[in-house]
């Protein structure tokens, strides 16, 4: 994506998003590199005993500084190798901590939503093979983050097992949903009827295309009524969502924007 490429910057009634990691740098320098393109920067993080790419408290004022300067926001996607239905106390616990400290790093950037992630014990339609005791344990996970940031800041994301297993948890803490159409489509679940279902708490949409059982592709694949569909659900109401273009390499993420620039000029 050079620099000639037409932004799409306040192009929409929803805040336009993509990632962190288009080029193989850093955050800093994806930030830079984006904010005059896009409305929002999914900030995807990582911590492990290894490597971390938690932003220190210096490159937390960098971003703050850029957000400022473009009228850009963040979505922070918390730790994906957090686990906050673990049935063993300690691995559920870490997985708490690992977020909070997450939070409490990222809260001066003042984001727009934290993605969190109900993982399962196992992949697939049932995730786990006991979902009350999985359920409770989310339960009390949530009660020790929700010390720290609203329960409408945190928005659950859609995954590979039916969401209805999670709803009654995210209407009783007061959470939002991520919409993520690629793993709906992925795993053939019904788009329209996630909308339908969930419209009234979907703070943040992932759109990315699907080919040959793969996802997190860019959205050529994709039919004009499917884009339709996640662009219509972005725009319904009167709330503020951010749409956010989720694949992770330049060539793909220009290809992406080129087919919503010619949806608009069309």
């Amino acid at each position: 994506m050079d620099s000639s490429s037409k932004s799409l910057k306040g192009r929409f009634p929803f805040r336009l998003g993509t990632v962190s990691y288009i080029l193989p740098e850093d955050i800093l320098p994806n930030v830079r590199y984006l904010a005059d393109r896009i409305d929002d920067i999914e900030l995807v993080l990582f911590e492990s005993d290894e490597i971390s790419n938690i932003p220190d408290k210096a490159a937390i004022a960098g971003l703050a500084s850029i957000a400022g300067e473009k009228d850009l926001t963040y979505t922070v996607h918390l730790p994906l190798d957090v686990f906050l239905g673990a049935r063993e106390e300690k691995r559920r616990t870490a997985s708490v901590e690992k977020c909070l400290r997450v939070i409490e790093r990222t809260l001066p950037l003042e984001p727009f939503s934290y993605i969190l992630h109900f993982h399962g014990d196992r992949r697939g339609a049932s995730p786990s093979p006991d979902i009350p005791l999985w359920k409770a344990q989310h339960r009390l996970s949530l009660e020790q983050l929700l010390k720290a940031v609203p329960g409408p800041m945190l928005a659950v994301e859609t995954l590979d097992y039916p969401f209805r297993l999670v709803e009654d948890i995210v209407a009783e803490f007061g959470l939002s949903v991520c919409l993520d159409a690629g793993h709906i489509w992925l795993n053939g679940y019904d788009l329209e009827e996630a909308i339908e279902r969930y419209a009234d708490r979907i703070r943040v949409i992932h759109l990315h295309g699907v080919e040959g059982g793969v996802d997190h592709k860019d959205i050529s694949s994709l039919s004009e009524s499917q884009i339709g569909s996640v662009i219509a659900a972005a725009e319904a109401g009167e709330a503020e969502r951010v749409l956010t273009l989720e694949m992770f390499s330049e060539a793909e993420l220009e290809k992406s924007l080129q087919i919503l620039r010619r949806l608009i000029a069309g």
